[in-house]
């Protein structure tokens, strides 16, 4: 029986407690997109640096915060910065609207431009992020680092296998549910939520009714901006921040956006979780599992290890054809909010 609970301690430790954090992150920045196709009709490839950005705003906020001796004991500063921080990255999602898409919206463009001009947004931003913080690993996180230590787990367990939740680990769960429930709360049962789903489902229609274009335009950046934050945050907190690793990003988020059926926010958070979890399944070395779980005389000898570590982008990758070639409108079929 202890062989057996020390196996399960090593899971939970190495695939399910880091599936949870990263399947969130995921979710979010795949909301994003969601939010993005659903209501303004293009695939927004500039979101993993749009995520950068708000992670950039949230490290110089934090910064500024504890320049002035301003911190949240056992939480992370960045958790004061987040909101400051968005509220940067919004602004810059409405400059960016009327500066660039909206011109382009007027002339009624096919979403093949719309999808190159989002990667000349991808190549700007990543400019501008790197121009301003570096392109330099920057460490913004203080604060208590565990709420759970392997050591303290093992003394209060017996068992040979520790678990170790971080601070970071819990905060995102926590802020991923409470961000989500707030969106489909707003999406559900406010008007404005109600007139984005209208316009979402049948434009001409909604322009009837006297939607206004431009205020669900509007909204659809301040949430996009909001959900962009606050997955950079969260990603940076809990593995530091490196601008280079958002442009690589954003395959998974795609994929997760995909995966659960684009314009779908449902589909977004469980596909968010799968990429996630597949990620880890593939790459997770299984030898200590098995010598658990096997007699001796059967126990591995190699790392009985699927793919290497290395692959794990590939993993996304692999998922993201899978799915365009059998179902290409993903689990939940996309395209509606």
């Amino acid at each position: 029986m202890t062989d057996f609970l020390n196996s399960v301690t090593l899971l939970t430790n190495y695939i399910v407690v880091p599936g949870l954090t990263y399947g969130s992150q995921l979710a979010l920045g795949a909301l994003g997109i969601t939010m993005i196709y659903a209501v303004l009709r293009f695939s927004n490839f500039a979101h993993g640096e749009l995520m950068s950005f708000g992670a950039m705003s949230t490290i110089l906020v934090t910064w500024l915060l504890q320049s002035y001796g301003i911190k949240l004991g056992f939480l992370p500063t960045a958790l004061l910065a987040i909101p400051f921080a968005a509220l940067i990255t919004v602004l810059y999602c409405l400059l960016t609207n009327s500066l660039i898409y909206e011109y382009y919206r007027e002339k009624k463009i096919d979403p093949t431009t719309y999808l190159i001009i989002s990667v000349g947004m991808l190549f700007f931003t990543a400019g501008l992020i790197r121009f301003i913080i570096g392109p330099g690993d920057q460490k913004f996180n203080d604060g208590t680092r565990f709420i759970l230590k392997a050591r303290d787990f093992k003394e209060m367990s017996g068992l040979n296998e520790g678990l170790a939740i971080k601070t970071t680990q819990g905060i995102t769960v926590v802020v991923t549910i409470l961000l989500v429930a707030i969106l489909f709360w707003f999406l559900n049962k406010t008007r404005t939520g109600k007139s984005m789903r209208a316009y979402s489902d049948n434009e001409d229609l909604a322009l009837l009714s006297g939607i206004s274009p431009k205020r669900v335009v509007m909204i659809t950046w301040v949430i996009t901006g909001i959900l962009a934050t606050v997955a950079g945050a969260l990603y940076g907190l809990d593995k530091s921040y490196k601008p280079f690793t958002y442009m690589y990003l954003v395959l998974p988020v795609f994929a997760s956006a995909i995966l659960g059926g684009v314009g779908n926010p449902l589909g977004a958070i469980v596909g968010g979780y799968v990429i996630a979890f597949s990620e880890l399944i593939f790459t997770f070395a299984y030898k200590k599992v098995f010598t658990y779980m096997l007699p001796e005389h059967l126990a591995p000898k190699g790392l009985v290890q699927l793919l290497s570590t290395d692959y794990k982008i590939a993993v996304s990758f692999v998922i993201l054809v899978i799915v365009l070639l059998i179902k290409p409108t993903g689990i939940f079929s996309g395209k509606t909010i």
